[in-house]
């Protein structure tokens, strides 16, 4: 594979402009002060401009320098072939085609604030007039962090129409965890969304050099200091600028250069930063929405998940503009419970959710039916029986079974109406596994929940499940136009996951290293997780390398199959993580479902709604985690859960569980152990739990102490 200069001092760019990068004697790199530029002072000339769909020029699938292009892995035929384009140049021509259509939409008391395609897309323009204003330079970084908004999505466009990259930051992040991406990115301005953002980023101000100014777009200013704007202000900076000056920078963009960077959640050490690709983006939401099958201009979707999380920001953000559809941004407390009021009042043609979510409706549709009694209990059960029964016959290519339509009637409308899901064609799951009890729960009130796998480096979806083509356990098909391979496949298929195609990123920003690793001679894609295709084409995920615990007698194992088992057949688990790795046995750490505080998403002491109904269900008079532990009916009910899935599920002795602890506290964003999309990070809890987990391999006696 070609080599590259990826001399971290050096910032000429391929097309032979320089940004505003001045040397002291001594060669130490220094930005120079631009915040507050005259217009006249904005610098574009000697830009290189592209042709519609030209590249520029690249010898190289990948690079580590945000300044490189990239070869795209075009194919001389279908999607695999579709010409380029840059993000810029799509949202024009949507615009053009839609100009009146609703884009995007805000809830401003009780009433949506619309804005077209032609609006959206002026706002976008000025925004990047303002960006060039407070001196952004090219390919530098503006870091964006709040929840969803019109802002966030002008923000990210409008640093790309000014030639600059849009870098979200995740709201929970620390300041010092703010402060390595806000540096690593060179990022010249950052977007926060209240006080609370922005006290993080005054606290690490004087050690960004690069950074130049901080924009607020909620509420009020409080300390307020030179460089530092409301919306308002930010927006007004650069009113005197001339289209001329932005339509100059969209001319010299090519669709096989960088557009935005996407940081990993760094789980094992310092997060990465994830090039994306103007051509990335545009390539995978266009067949994306290909092969939905979507109509253009009728998508409607909502704006909830971390715009930080590459899925977010293509299925909330490119996927809509490629359809001429219309988004709308959810309450900032939507996860804590007023999502379900935002889908009831939108009503998506579809929607993505990560697997709590969907978890939180079940709960929730649970607890409801628990007040169902008699006839109308007995038609509920017997209606979902049939809504499994037809969702595996579709699946199957058999037809619906008898009473289909009776039951379609009796429950699959009432529930779909009740949830907002009635016009919703599809319901995605995506960037953690979904237990196989969720799925089959959705199954059975004929809403079915389709998989799909993807990752930061493959800009979002690689493979998915659709209406009417999809497999119980897996992810779908791979996109049309990319293709997987399976490296090292052992007797049963498993091998670990190789992607090949237009939405493979970049490579990892000024990390040569880590780039290398990911690829190969063939420039596929290394995933790190394992898995195998069936003879359909169907990908099943069935490990993650790093994840997959190597017991002491050398068995490798699979931690998520096995703990979702166990939540299955013991609802008043919240969360459990096995262990074992270079171990003599499995054990188990378990946390219990507990009420979770809506304002910091904090885990309380108080146990559930759910949680409740199932110590009712064991005879238990527990209402806290302290009172659950201790009673024995809920630790037998656990154990007896284990001894199901050793007895029922486990391929081998070295694969039973042998013993479990609780933990009292429930896993969180807050305490560190989940992720922002409420992914496990497992390193994290080993850590956190070491001497629990020694503890409990040095005193092995009895289980479930």
């Amino acid at each position: 594979m070609a080599t590259e200069n990826t001399d971290e001092s050096s910032h000429k760019l391929n097309n032979g402009s320089t940004t505003n990068i001045a040397h002291d004697a001594s060669g130490t790199q220094e930005t120079q002060s631009t915040a507050g530029l005259d217009s006249s002072e904005i610098q574009v000339e000697n830009l290189k401009a592209f042709k519609d769909g030209e590249l520029a020029d690249a010898d190289s699938l990948w690079t580590c320098n945000v300044n490189n292009a990239v070869t795209l892995r075009m194919g001389k035929s279908g999607t695999a072939a579709i010409p380029p384009e840059t993000v810029p140049k799509l949202f024009a021509r949507i615009a053009k085609e839609h100009p009146n259509a609703p884009a995007i939409a805000d809830k401003v008391g009780d009433e949506w604030k619309f804005w077209t395609f032609t609006e959206y897309y002026k706002e976008c323009v000025n925004a990047a007039k303002s960006f060039l204003k407070l001196g952004l330079e090219r390919n530098h970084g503006v870091g964006i962090m709040g929840f969803n908004s019109p802002e966030w999505f002008i923000s990210d466009l409008g640093a790309m129409f000014a030639g600059g990259l849009g870098v979200g930051i995740y709201t929970t992040n620390s300041p010092e965890a703010c402060h390595y991406v806000a540096s690593n990115c060179e990022a010249n301005v950052i977007v926060v969304e209240n006080e609370t953002q922005l006290k993080k980023i005054l606290k690490i101000w004087d050690k960004l050099p690069h950074l130049k100014a901080i924009v607020q777009y909620k509420g009020e200013v409080q300390d307020k200091r030179e460089n530092l704007y409301n919306w308002k202000e930010f927006m007004a900076l650069g009113s005197d600028t001339s289209d001329d000056v932005i339509n100059s920078i969209l001319e010299s963009q090519a669709p096989n250069q960088c557009c935005t960077l996407i940081y990993t959640s760094g789980t094992t050490g310092n997060p990465k930063g994830v090039m994306i690709s103007h051509d990335n983006y545009v390539w995978t939401a266009k067949v994306s929405f290909k092969t939905t099958g979507l109509l253009p201009g009728e998508h409607c979707g909502i704006s909830y998940l971390p715009l930080s999380h590459v899925a977010a920001q293509l299925m909330e953000m490119f996927i809509p503009m490629v359809g001429g559809g219309c988004v709308y941004f959810a309450r900032p407390d939507a996860l804590k419970g007023t999502l379900v009021d935002t889908i009831k009042e939108v009503r998506p043609t579809a929607i993505l959710g990560v697997p709590r979510v969907w978890e939180k409706i079940m709960e929730r549709m649970r607890l409801v039916s628990q007040n169902v009694t008699g006839f109308k209990k007995r038609v509920a059960v017997w209606a979902k029986g049939i809504g499994y029964r037809g969702n595996i016959n579709t699946m199957n290519g058999e037809p619906k079974p008898w009473g289909w339509s009776l039951a379609n009637m009796l429950l699959f409308r009432k529930v779909r109406h009740t949830l907002g899901l009635d016009r919703c064609i599809f319901c995605f799951s995506g960037a953690a596994p979904l237990s196989q009890e969720t799925v089959e729960y959705f199954l059975g009130v004929n809403i079915p929940i389709y998989d799909l796998y993807g990752m930061s480096e493959s800009s979002a979806p690689h493979s998915l499940s659709m209406p009417g083509n999809f497999r119980l356990g897996s992810v779908g098909k791979v996109l049309e136009g990319a293709t997987t391979k399976i490296s090292d496949p052992d007797k049963d298929g498993n091998g670990e996951i190789c992607l090949h195609g237009r939405h493979v990123f970049m490579g990892y920003l000024n990390m040569e290293g880590k780039t290398k690793e990911c690829f190969d001679e063939e420039g596929y894609l290394h995933s790190g997780d394992i898995g195998k295709e069936d003879k359909d084409g169907f990908l099943y995920i069935t490990g993650r390398i790093k994840e997959l615990i190597i017991t002491a007698g050398g068995e490798n194992v699979a931690p998520v199959p096995i703990e979702d088992v166990v939540k299955k057949e013991a609802q008043i688990i919240g969360n459990c993580m096995l262990i074992g790795d270079q171990k003599k046995f499995l054990s188990l750490l378990v946390t219990l479902k507990v009420k979770i505080d809506e304002n910091t998403l904090e885990p309380s002491n108080e146990l559930s709604p759910e949680a409740l109904i199932v110590c009712k269900q064991l005879g238990s008079t527990a209402k806290t985690v302290e009172e659950a532990v201790a009673d024995e009916k809920i630790k037998n009910s656990i154990q007896a859960a284990i001894e199901i899935y050793n007895n029922q599920h486990s391929q081998s002795r070295a694969q039973k569980i042998q013993k479990y602890i609780f933990i009292q506290k429930d896993f969180s964003v807050p305490g560190g152990e989940l992720g922002p999309t409420l992914k496990l990070k497992r390193p994290v809890v080993l850590k956190m739990y070491t001497d629990e987990i020694e503890g409990m391999y040095q005193d092995a006696a009895t289980p479930g102490n």
